[in-house]
This record gives structure tokens, sequence and C-alpha cells, in this order.
């Protein structure tokens, strides 16, 4: 019998095929990060489960708030601008839901995306609807690429441990979700 060694057979073929998987699997799992680390720490996922990626930017009184010095309180992130119709009608909203949660350490942040808008515009804006929350302006887009905002209006709920419970992306955002939210977060707050 004259036999062809250079050949694979079927059963050997499938066998090297199958230890290979076994090892590409095993590869895999010993190699991936922990459920919540980032292998590139540039990389944000600001999404439901996730830490709410940390900033500071600068309020319209220009004092400096960051996002990671709220830790211990639920946040309320709103990012918007002016222009933004949504945006306009869900304010009043977010304006009510603070005058009543504030005092029991709830934060509402609402982020300008100064890029898309004009400061001297978001001044204008919250002046002539009252608003008494903090409006941060991101002037230099941070924020906005943070968060990866492809729509306005966007709002995250983040509860006291840092954690993203809620995205809405568009608006505007009816008075009942936001109090349902915040009762949410403030049902888990330690």
């Amino acid at each position: 019998m004259n036999y062809n060694t250079s050949m694979l057979t079927p059963r050997t073929f499938t066998i090297f095929s199958l230890v290979l998987l076994g090892l590409s699997a095993t590869w895999i799992v010993l190699t991936r990060p922990a459920p919540g680390v980032l292998e590139n720490p540039s990389l944000t996922l600001a999404r439901p489960g996730f830490q709410a990626p940390d900033f500071e930017l600068q309020t319209l009184t220009g004092e400096s708030v960051s996002l990671s010095s709220l830790r211990g309180k639920p946040v309320i992130l709103n990012l918007w601008a002016s222009w933004c119709p949504p945006c306009q009608a869900e304010m009043p909203s977010f304006q009510h839901v603070y005058e009543d949660y504030h005092e029991r350490g709830v934060v509402i942040l609402a982020v300008n995306l100064t890029l898309q808008d004009r400061e001297e515009d978001a001044r204008q804006f919250v002046l002539k609807n009252h608003l008494s929350f903090p409006v941060l302006l991101d002037s230099g887009g941070n924020v906005e690429r943070l968060y990866s905002t492809r729509a306005l209006p966007t709002t995250y709920f983040i509860s006291a441990d840092g954690i993203i419970r809620e995205r809405v992306i568009g608006g505007p955002i009816a008075e009942a979700l936001l109090r349902a939210q915040v009762e949410r977060l403030l049902h888990e707050a330690p």
C-alpha cells in the first residue's frame, strides 16, 4: 500500500479543527477584560449599566463642576442646545422636578452643547425660563464626545454610585417620566 502522508484525512482535519477551536475559545476567555473595564481607557460607554464618564465644566456663572464631585447623589444629566425645540419644551419639566427634589439631594446638570449653540443664546434661554439648576457650558465639545451625543436632547439618569441607570435619546421628556426616574434613583440610593 502506498500512503500519501502530505494529505490530511477528514478525521485528522476534524480533530485538528476542534483543537484549534478549543484553544481559540480558551484564549478569548482568559484575555477578556473584566466586566465594566475597558482595554482602552480613551473609549467610553455612556450607556446604562456603565460608569458615567467623568467631566469638569464651567457653569454660566464661572463655577467649576465635575460629575465625580457629585458622587453620593443621584444626577440627571441633560445634554441640550437653546435652538432645539424638544429641549425648549422639556426644560420647564426639569425646573419643576428640580424644585421638588433638590432638597432630597437630586442634582440636575444641564450641559449646553456650546459648540452647536452660542453661549449668549444659552444665557438668554436660562434667564427667560427662570432655570435655577446648574447649566454647564461644553464649549470644547468634550462632554458631547465623551457621551457620543448624536441627538438632542439626550438625558442620562445616573445613580448615587455613578452608574448610568437609564438613557433617553430625544424628547421632550414628560414630567411624569422624569419624576418616575428620580423616584427610582432615590429608592436605590444608600
